[in-house]
């Protein structure tokens, strides 16, 4: 297979791209700023009432993000089959990058009690960006061969730590000299939002130019017609993973730690903002704070894996993850404990998340990639939906984030027993015999 240094550099741009709408929107002023819409929506009790059913306010976000990830359950899998067939995946990342920017971008209109608004866009841009990252991972394979894909994905989060640390610098400038621009800290955040989706669609443009779409190696035969295919090889992939048996127990574990990881990336901002009270400028120094510890944390636990193996990385990675909660839960007070917290899960952020993916690369059959990316992708946001549910409903009854947070800890430590059980040479061998 052809390897090339330019398009390898090409892929990193996308990580560069989309982080700025993880970053910016959904790990710092999303959460936040549709919790202030619920509110200023709510009875004199608390809640909003969206579809007739009763949510606290303070729930709201979670609940989104609940509710967007089981959508990304169903459409993840077809996205990924349609990017399988004929010469689709250049096209199918256009599409998703694009639309999800789009959603991301008008999120600078909301205002006043728009919540419910600013909940079906969230959703929306979360779908396609579920989507064209199932497209984008499905890329790591054909630009890297086997050996080098742990350091290709590891720079490919560090340099997306970076894209989205510069976007949210510049926020954080905004938001610290909004008074001095006449503009409200309102509008500052609502202009952070709207960047994100720009700074997403602009960033996407080298990345497509650069990449490079492969003939597939399974063709639609005959008079198929693709749409039927696409769901053949949706269902063929659900009954034939089963049979390589370490990679769906490495997705189990994944589906279990990563969808703690997915909770406490979304709702990290809405702890500091409603728990702790630390202004937006300060949770952006955070957040920023997060995405250049994290880059340095990818590249370091890269040299974890090499010489310790990805598999133990990942381990590490976990039980740092498992003391950060429990500090969050017993100790964090103020803004020093919250930075505190936030520095040493980044360190733990780029380790777990990097190496799962290059670690997932050499568990999966040749020609497949896209398709099984998409199961990956489900387990990166199909259980998300369950932490923060579970979350929302621990808050809603409690009244309490720390007990909601303490309750994310059973999916680290299972995550981490799961994954005990995988045996990594065993499963590259059922993986080349196809």
């Amino acid at each position: 297979m052809d390897y090339s240094v330019r398009e390898q550099r090409g892929w990193y741009l996308y990580d560069w791209a989309n982080s700025g709408f993880a970053t910016t929107a959904i790990a710092l002023f999303l959460g936040p700023y549709l919790t202030i819409l619920a509110k200023a929506a709510a009875d004199s009790e608390g809640f909003v009432h969206p579809l007739g059913i009763a949510v606290d306010a303070r729930s709201y976000w979670s609940y989104l993000v609940s509710l967007s990830v089981i959508l990304q359950v169903l459409v993840l899998p077809i996205v990924g089959a349609v990017a399988d067939y004929g010469n689709r995946k250049k096209k199918c990342l256009a599409l998703t990058a694009y639309f999800g920017a789009a959603c991301a971008t008008a999120m600078f209109w909301l205002q006043g009690t728009d919540y419910l608004l600013g909940g079906a866009l969230f959703i929306l841009a979360n779908v396609s960006f579920g989507a064209s990252i199932v497209v984008y991972n499905s890329f790591l394979p054909e630009i890297a061969p086997p050996e080098q894909r742990d350091a290709v994905s590891s720079k490919g989060w560090g340099i997306g730590y970076i894209g989205g640390g510069v976007l949210l610098g510049l926020n954080l400038l905004l938001a610290v000299n909004a008074t001095k621009l006449g503009i409200t800290e309102t509008m500052a955040v609502r202009i952070s939002l709207g960047s994100a989706g720009v700074w997403w669609a602009v960033f996407t443009i080298p990345a497509l130019l650069v990449l490079r779409s492969r003939p597939a190696s399974r063709q639609v035969q005959g008079g198929n017609r693709a749409a039927g295919a696409v769901l053949g090889q949706l269902r063929h992939t659900i009954a034939d993973i089963r049979r390589y048996r370490q990679t769906m127990t490495f997705l189990i574990a994944y589906l279990l730690y990563n969808d703690a990881i997915q909770a406490v990336l979304a709702l990290a901002a809405q702890f500091g903002s409603d728990e702790l009270k630390i202004p937006v400028s300060k949770l952006a120094l955070a957040i920023l704070m997060v995405q250049f510890v994290g880059f340095f944390g990818a590249l370091g636990f890269q040299w974890l894996a090499a010489a310790i193996s990805a598999k133990r990385a990942i381990m590490v990675s976990l039980v740092l993850w498992t003391a950060t909660l429990i500090y969050l839960y017993a100790a964090v007070r103020t803004t020093t404990d919250f930075f505190i917290a936030a520095a040493i899960a980044a360190i733990g952020m780029g380790g777990s998340q990097a190496l799962s993916r290059s670690l997932f690369a050499q568990l999966i059959p040749t020609g497949r990639e896209a398709e099984y990316f998409s199961i990956y992708e489900i387990s990166d946001k199909g259980t998300s939906w369950i932490s923060p549910l579970v979350f929302g409903i621990a808050l809603q009854f409690t009244r309490s984030y720390r007990l909601a947070i303490l309750s994310l800890i059973v999916f680290f430590i299972s995550g981490l027993l799961v994954l005990l059980r995988v045996n990594v040479e065993r499963g590259q061998a059922e993986a080349s015999a196809g």
